[in-house]
């Protein structure tokens, strides 16, 4: 069948009454599974977490924060987590949360047999361990640490880690195997066709945070005001853009080529908003042109970045070349202050570095969902025009992940997947080449900085942590950051109070008008 036959055909299935009783939300894929944090990735995680939720969650700042608890006491030593319950959630089938059910859910993440993505993060293969969890009453838990760590919470509150969600035992059949997911999210779990689609429905007993209407991340006010939503699986973009207009679709993610086009669409809004994913130039320090750090210097000051930016994004992003995301709680003054555009400095660099003209290789990909060539394209040209002997390579995207985890390039246009905490960011890319000849940034001072910003709670010294740490990365080059990744979608206008955040499509505070 034909794209476009194909295409005609998903739609006139889209206009059938049934469906148009609905919200119809569009996705690229299918879930995975439905099991909190096992057999996942985003999309997954995305729909699961509708469903279940855990002791603390992200706030809008990417800081963590009560969700099931009341209230978190943590010991002077830093080694004993003491969470109060909150009063009043059920779960999906009507029974009252107790301590017994977060005890037993977190008893059952830590049997391997769960295959819980997060064992590791707690059962200390990393560092972490949970010695123990206890539940002195029906209201209150009590975790003990191996370790003072300021990153307990933040693996707590990991959306890959299912925010390790607490489910009532009736989620698991009698031989223990896992049948679906009972949680006390805003939505129950309705219908899953593989590869079709998948629904949920408004739990009327939802006991939410807050009923202000205010949003805030995981947290905040998350009442179910729509009935009914079902996510349809649409892999092809020209689909998704038909069914948006022809009102098939209530809301989908679009391309950010067809914006100006949708954004004239009378019944239609688009929506744009920057998430934590972060776009960058990796830069081999071990590479012998590359390991002169003014040569570095050189290839960051060749770059304007409103114009990489501009193009890579179709003029929807704006320029951040700090490690940390504008929407942490973290990105302050000194964050902003980033790397600036000055092609006579950069020449001046080349002489100083005794730059001869020798070849830079920049690897790319060209999947549509990444920015890695049209960003590669730009940059290229840049650094050509102050004598830079730049050339592209594109590969295929496995290709490229190989040779980025061997460590085996100069550079390459890439992106790094969310982190909300700074120390998690900066980890991400920082770390000895010799154990992980993934990591770009081995400065020994920078990784005791990253270290200490693991073990410091307190927000004012973190603070001056990710500073410091934000001016290195700036000053030594071991990559480039250019822009943050954007959550770009367009719903009908009889869609009210939708706001994209960190690319989940969160459907509570969400209202229809007729």
């Amino acid at each position: 069948m034909s794209r476009i036959l194909a295409s005609a055909f998903m739609l006139a299935v889209l206009a059938s009454p049934a469906v148009a009783q609905s919200v119809t939300v569009s996705v690229a894929a299918d879930i995975r599974s439905i099991n909190p944090g096992v057999n996942r990735d985003d999309n997954t995680d995305d729909f699961v977490l509708q469903l279940v939720e855990g002791l603390v969650g992200y706030g809008e700042d990417g800081t963590v924060g009560p969700l099931l608890a009341e209230k978190i006491d943590v010991s002077a030593d830093g080694k004993t987590y003491t969470f109060t319950l909150r009063k009043g959630v059920k779960f999906h089938n009507g029974a009252d949360l107790t301590s017994a059910d977060v005890l037993w859910s977190w008893n059952r993440y830590m049997d391997p047999k769960t295959d819980w993505r997060c064992l590791s993060e707690f059962d200390g293969r990393n560092g972490l361990k949970v010695e123990s969890v206890e539940a002195p009453d029906a209201g209150t838990v009590v975790m003990k640490l191996n370790q003072s760590t300021a990153l307990f919470l933040d693996a707590l509150a990991r959306t890959d880690c299912a925010m390790a969600a607490v489910i009532h035992k009736d989620s698991v059949k009698a031989d223990g195997s896992f049948d679906k997911p009972i949680g006390t999210g805003p939505y129950k779990l309705g219908e899953w066709k593989r590869a079709e689609y998948f629904t949920m429905t408004a739990f009327d007993g939802y006991s939410p945070l807050k009923t202000d209407g205010k949003r805030d991340g995981y947290l905040g006010s998350k009442r179910p005001l729509i009935k009914d939503v079902k996510f349809l699986i649409v892999r092809d973009p020209a689909t998704v853009k038909a069914g948006l207009i022809s009102g098939a679709i209530d809301l989908g993610e679009i391309l950010y080529s067809d914006v100006p086009e949708l954004k004239t669409n009378p019944k239609l809004e688009v929506a744009v908003a920057s998430n934590a994913v972060r776009h960058a130039f990796l830069i081999q320090t071990r590479d012998p042109l590359l390991k002169n750090q003014k040569l570095r210097q050189a290839i960051a000051a060749s770059m304007d970045m409103d114009e990489i930016v501009a193009a890579a994004s179709s003029g929807l992003a704006q320029p951040n070349t700090s490690p940390i995301y504008p929407g942490s709680a973290y990105f302050g003054a000194v964050e902003k202050q980033g790397l600036k555009y000055d092609p006579a400095q950069a020449k001046k660099l080349l002489q100083e570095a005794g730059y001869k003209g020798e070849k830079i290789t920049i690897l790319a990909n060209k999947r549509s969902t990444v920015p890695s060539f049209p960003a590669a394209v730009v940059a290229q040209a840049m650094m050509q025009a102050v004598g830079i002997n730049a050339e592209i390579e594109v590969l295929e995207w496995a290709t490229q992940l190989d040779r980025y985890n061997k460590g085996n390039y100069q550079m390459q246009s890439f992106s790094y997947s969310s982190r909300f905490d700074p120390a998690l960011g900066f980890e991400q890319f920082a770390g000895p080449k010799d154990k992980q000849p993934r990591k770009v940034w081995e400065e020994p001072q920078a990784l005791a900085l990253i270290d200490k910003s693991m073990a410091v709670a307190d927000k004012a010294e973190r603070q001056k942590l990710f500073d410091e740490l934000h001016k290195r990365t700036i000053d030594e080059v071991p990559l480039i950051f250019t822009f943050n990744g954007l959550d770009v979608l367009a719903h009908s206008k009889r869609v009210k109070g939708f706001q994209p955040w960190q690319s989940k499509l969160r459907m509570w505070e969400v209202t229809l008008a007729n």
